[in-house]
């Protein structure tokens, strides 16, 4: 009998908070077995190793942010629209993925150099370009100032938005939704009044 797809999902959540919280060097499979109320030997009946699992929580979260950013970028919208929709999406990744969020902040830099990881320089790289490139797109067709450095402007977004999974918890007083617009407005369109 194979463990369940349910269990397996379970099992991964509990990892990806316990890997968040402690980071990916300091947990041991003991603490997520307990943390999952199982014992240690038993997690292996799931996953072959602790790698197995943060490799599964990592590359289900970015083949999912992917799928929605490439259906943004093949929409074929205006470069403020597309911003607003990458905006979003990643949004609602940090509200769907949080745990696996905070860990790939902490623990990509350490962990793009070994092989089984290598697809997370190459979504680094990937990221980099649509948003660049939607960006030096609206400074080409006047949506967006002439005299913004579109690599400063792209650190201070993506920076902004995907620290917000420090403090971001689902189901808050805001949706991603709500939060993503407040963030837009502000990056969009200041935050001084306008005389």
């Amino acid at each position: 009998m194979s463990p369940s797809p349910e269990r397996r999902g379970e099992l991964l959540a509990t990892a990806a908070e316990v890997f968040a919280a402690q980071g990916y060097n300091a947990t041991t499979v003991r603490k997520i077995a307990d943390t999952a109320g199982m014992l240690a030997g038993s997690l292996y009946y799931h996953f072959d190793s602790k790698e197995s699992m943060l490799d599964e929580i990592l590359s289900t979260f970015l083949d999912e942010l992917w799928a929605r950013y490439d259906a943004v970028l093949a929409a074929g919208l205006g470069p403020r629209e597309t911003i607003e929709a990458l905006v979003t999406e990643s949004f609602r990744e940090i509200d769907r993925h949080r745990a696996a969020v905070a860990i790939y902040q902490k623990e990509s830099k350490h962990l793009r150099p070994q092989p089984r990881f290598g697809y997370l320089a190459d979504s680094q790289q990937k990221f980099e370009k649509a948003w660049l490139g939607t960006l030096e797109r609206g400074v080409a067709e006047g949506v967006f100032r002439a005299d913004l450095d579109v690599r400063l402007t792209y650190r201070f977004v993506r920076d902004t938005v995907w620290v917000a999974a420090s403090w971001y918890r689902p189901g808050g007083q805001h949706s991603p939704e709500e939060i993503a617009r407040q963030y837009l407005s502000m990056v969009l369109e200041g935050i001084a009044l306008r005389a």
